[in-house]
């Protein structure tokens, strides 16, 4: 699959099999998301790879659109450091840049995968944080629900022409 057709037909799946995700997808999931453009190269992301049930249902617990978690296979949860951080109000682009080539990889290898937002909700944040362990100066920016398809979505278009300007508004 290139580029431009996963850009086009990745679409949220939050319906799975029980087939398993193997060590080595899953390192390679996380390994797609360290490719991304950060500012100033300082990559500020740590991946927190769950297949604990658990741990997903107490997830799924506080976050109100985690409940597809039950059936996922495993879980990414990505994070940023903004510890001694040059441009530390950048994170935030950096882990969604991460998230994105995530979610990408994980169409391209026959994944399904939904994004569920983390940051900016304290709620979230804080029950996150609470539930990996992450230390101080570390946020969770977005959990990445993963597993093998049960679910086909046709692609959506989402083309409006009249949302781009030339030169000015």
């Amino acid at each position: 699959m290139d580029v431009l057709e996963a850009l086009n037909t990745r679409r949220s799946i939050r319906s799975y099999t029980d087939k398993e995700i193997s060590e080595a997808v899953l390192y390679d999931l996380c390994k797609a998301g360290m490719t991304a453009p950060s500012a100033g190269n300082q990559q500020p992301w740590h991946f927190i790879v769950t297949r604990n049930k658990e741990i997903m249902q107490r997830f799924a617990d506080f976050h109100p659109y985690a409940k597809m978690l039950m059936q996922a296979a495993a879980a990414i949860i990505v994070c940023g450091d903004d510890r001694n951080l040059r441009y530390g109000d950048y994170w935030v682009q950096d882990c969604s840049a991460a998230t994105q080539n995530i979610l990408l990889a994980a169409h391209a290898m026959g994944l399904g995968a939904v994004w569920l937002g983390v940051f900016p909700r304290p709620e979230r944040v804080d029950k996150t944080a609470a539930l990996f362990g992450l230390p101080e100066g570390v946020l969770p920016l977005c959990c990445v629900s993963l597993g093998y398809p049960a679910e086909q979505k046709d692609p959506s278009d989402r083309y409006y022409p009249d949302r781009i300007h030339m030169d000015r508004w």
